[in-house]
């Protein structure tokens, strides 16, 4: 069964705007997590125009106090703060993304081999043997790139979604992207590595995603269960991407 991951980012961004304590950061998370989501996901920018450092240590102890059987998973780029700050947190997972600090959200995978000997570096400092590390990976990375993934010790990539989600209404597009995805995660799965998900996956994409690239462990998803729950609510929205993956 693929898990599902809630990221808050959007939440957080809400509740920026105005500078007001609601959307509470902390009740969208235990509202999700009692409609049984695996998990909470952020991914926390230097800027802090969504997620602020001290949401991050709010959720971590409101897993921990309260919900210690779901995880935390954190993605960012891998800075010197960045590091300091999964150091502080201990998340049950750590998803590295290759952002630059102004990008608007994650667009690109890892180049696993011209980056390689940083990621090497960066997951020996973080691994721990309660913490699993996720890259975040292009959809077409195929066997070589996954074998490059491999060996920076990573655990898990994370399959950039974004393309499929963008072209997901023209039916030809989204079969070649579909096969991309497939193609990654068989070739991730043989060499031993776990795969997670996210990006742009919706209600109406994922059922189609789930048939074509089976073996996922994870999906996060943010932004479009955050747009669907304003017409659902927190709890229905997902309660009906669990639905999805669990079918």
């Amino acid at each position: 069964m693929t898990l599902l991951s809630v990221n808050l980012n959007a939440v957080a961004q809400l509740r920026n705007r105005r500078n007001l304590p609601w959307p509470s950061v902390m009740g969208i998370a235990r509202v999700v997590l009692d409609a049984g989501a695996s998990g909470i996901t952020v991914h926390p920018r230097p800027d802090e125009r969504h997620i602020r450092r001290t949401d991050v240590f709010e959720l971590a102890e409101l897993l921990r106090r309260d919900y210690p059987d779901r995880e935390f998973n954190i993605e960012g780029y891998p800075s010197d703060d960045f590091l300091a700050l999964i150091e502080a947190v201990q998340p049950q997972q750590v998803t590295l993304v290759p952002d630059d600090p102004a990008q608007a959200t994650s667009d690109h995978g890892w180049d696993f081999v011209g980056q390689g000997a940083l990621l090497r570096q960066v997951i020996g400092r973080l691994k721990t043997p309660g913490r699993r590390i996720s890259l975040f990976c292009d959809p077409d990375a195929g066997e070589a790139g996954v074998a490059a993934a491999r060996d920076t010790g990573t655990d898990r990539i994370e399959l950039f979604t974004g393309p499929y989600g963008a072209c997901f209404d023209d039916e030809a597009a989204a079969r070649r992207e579909l096969e991309k995805l497939a193609d990654t995660t068989r070739a991730a799965r043989g060499a031993g590595v776990g795969v997670n998900a996210g990006h742009d996956l919706t209600l109406a994409n994922l059922p189609a995603f789930q048939r074509a690239v089976p073996g996922i462990a994870e999906v996060s998803i943010g932004h479009g269960l955050t747009s669907d729950a304003l017409l659902l609510g927190f709890a229905e929205a997902t309660r009906r991407y669990r639905a999805v993956l669990e079918s």
